[in-house]
Order: structure tokens, then sequence, then C-alpha cells
């Protein structure tokens, strides 16, 4: 049977495998990806399936797969750290002044008519005072629940 990806490490590798493996600071998932590598090592002769391995290491066989693959496509020094994301996620929707404005807001006096603020009052007027052009009921609880504010 064809494989596509085939591991052989040299010595220095296997060296900085085996350091990562016994030093204290490494996390439990780059000791898995360490102890993969050397198992799928061709240069030590026959090597397990990738299931067993698996089973060994006590990870799924997608994991053995994906790791055995960036070791091949990025090298050693990419598989035995976690990948930093480009772009971490989307920008928060409030800054620290609206947020601010906000909960000034809410624990200012309720308008008349109404005894307290509710999250919809408190939505509609943010809209009102051009605090926010546009925000979701949703947005303005997790603002008030983040500073543990309470509208009762």
């Amino acid at each position: 049977m064809y494989k596509k990806y085939k591991i052989e490490l040299s010595l220095k590798e296997r060296e900085q495998i085996n350091q990562c493996i016994h030093d204290k600071k490494t996390s439990k998932g780059i000791r898995n990806r360490c102890l993969i590598l050397l198992l799928a090592d061709e240069s030590q002769g026959q090597i397990p399936k990738q299931i067993e391995i698996a089973q060994r290491v006590g990870v799924s066989d997608v994991t053995v797969y994906h790791t055995i693959k960036d070791y091949c496509t990025y090298g050693l020094e990419s598989t035995l750290h976690y990948r930093q994301r480009p772009n971490p996620g989307r920008p928060a929707a409030i800054t620290g002044e609206e947020e601010a404005r906000i909960i000034a807001l809410a624990c200012s006096e309720p308008p008349n008519g109404y005894a307290r603020w509710t999250v919809r009052l408190l939505t509609s007027r943010v809209i009102e005072l051009g605090i926010l052009e546009s925000v979701g009921r949703e947005t303005i609880r997790q603002t008030l629940k983040k500073r543990n504010l309470s509208l009762i």
C-alpha cells in the first residue's frame, strides 16, 4: 500500500523530540505529537500502522495522520509548536469609551414612566443618543454582565 507521507528523523531531530518530551513545560498535546513522530519514524525499522500508533499514544487516528502530514509539510519546528493565528478573531463590537457611556447610562435614572432600566430600553436609548449606530440587545446585556452590573 502506498504511503503518502513518510517520516525519517535524523539523530538531531530525535534528540530534539526527546528533549521536548522530557521538558516539564511541554503540554500534553505537544508530547503526544512527539510520541507520534517517534513511533512513525521509518529510520528505526518497521513501524506500526496509524491506528496502532493512535492506540499507543491515546489519540485518534486522524490526529496521527495530521501530525505526520504537518511534519512532512511544515517541518519539525512547526509540528512541535501550536500555530499562532494570523488574525485574532473578530474585533470587539464595543470600545472602552462606548462601554463606559453605556454603563453610565445604565447607572443613571431611568426615563419617566419606568421604574428601572431594561436591556431593551437601554438598547433603544443607546441608539437614540448616538453612542452606537446599531447594536443588539445581546451586546448590551453582555457588556453589563461583563462588569457584573445588574439592572435590578
